[in-house]
């Protein structure tokens, strides 16, 4: 089984406005409304990648139950804990340049945490569980280590893409999979990564430190897969970027479907650079057709 955990979830409300001007009236051109949070979109990708995940995290009152509504209409399992708070609300305006308004997370009680846990700890071995994104500030601080523990404890896979302090944390655990961007990389390691040769340098030492898969994204620059001493780097086809929103999450979702699905470990990474691009060229999160149509533009190379 394949298991995603979101947090701190979100409604993400897209705004498109044209010319917009602070300290006035703004008109919205055009409004979307999506599931937000990382592992969230992860469970959506894969199931357009024909991969099944189960939904986990916490959820709260009527933009809780948006979300449930939401991924039950995508035919995505789901077994979430409710909660007393409000999922939050995230903006994300479209102008001439991307702009976000994030949402504080919510209040997590110790029995609602004790739940969580306990999914956990029911999982089993070879199982894959995703914890993406960021801890709200009412969990431990350790939160990403516990998991890690228990994930170890029942030989089941971890998947982790997050960030600071805990991406500094889950490093050095026994990890099936890592995907940090450049910049993420970057501050992990007190350094800047400008080219793949650094983003393979830094990456070997996750590896080596216990991630099994590592990919760094790096933009418009590429991407590059270590796997033991295999270092890789592929391109990313040319499109118009509208969508910054998610295009991580469908690296992960597009890698760990095909791995799931029994592709090499090659072609796994083409297919997460594939649904990464794709999504990053729509206003949404991308399709299959769209993914795939993507593929044959992505080469990949040895990385000396």
């Amino acid at each position: 089984m394949i298991y995603t955990c979101t947090l701190n979830p979100s409604i993400d409300y897209i705004m498109h406005v044209d010319n917009f001007k602070t300290g006035s009236l703004n008109r919205a051109s055009q409004t979307m409304y999506y599931p937000g949070g990382k592992g969230i979109n992860v469970s959506r990708v894969m199931k357009r990648l024909g991969s099944s995940t189960t939904a986990l995290g916490f959820v709260g009152r009527f933009t809780g139950q948006f979300i449930k509504d939401f991924l039950t209409e995508e035919e995505i399992n789901q077994n979430f804990i409710e909660i007393d708070d409000y999922t939050r609300i995230n903006v994300k305006l479209k102008t001439d340049h991307e702009a976000e308004i994030n949402g504080p997370g919510p209040q997590i009680s110790h029995d609602q945490l004790d739940q969580l846990l306990q999914q956990v700890r029911s999982l089993q071995e070879g199982d894959i569980f995703i914890l993406a994104g960021s801890v709200p500030s009412s969990l431990p601080n350790d939160f990403y280590s516990q998991i890690a523990k228990i994930c170890a404890e029942n030989k089941a896979l971890l998947v982790a893409d997050t960030s600071g302090d805990a991406l500094k944390q889950i490093t050095g655990q026994p990890l099936f999979f890592m995907k940090p961007n450049d910049h993420e990389l970057g501050e992990l390691f007190n350094t800047t990564i400008e080219t793949k040769e650094q983003a393979a340098h830094y990456a070997q030492k996750l590896a080596e430190q216990g991630a099994e898969h590592v990919i760094v994204s790096m933009g418009g620059k590429g991407a590059v897969y270590v796997n033991g001493a295999n270092k890789l780097f592929a391109n990313v086809p040319k499109g118009e970027v509208k969508n910054s929103v998610g295009a991580g999450d469908s690296v992960v979702a597009g890698f760990i479907a095909a791995i799931n699905q029994g592709l090499p470990k090659e072609e796994a990474f083409r297919h997460g650079v594939a649904a990464g691009s794709a999504t990053a060229f729509q206003d949404d999160l991308c399709s299959k057709e769209e993914a795939d149509q993507l593929i044959s533009q992505i080469t990949i190379s040895p990385i000396n």
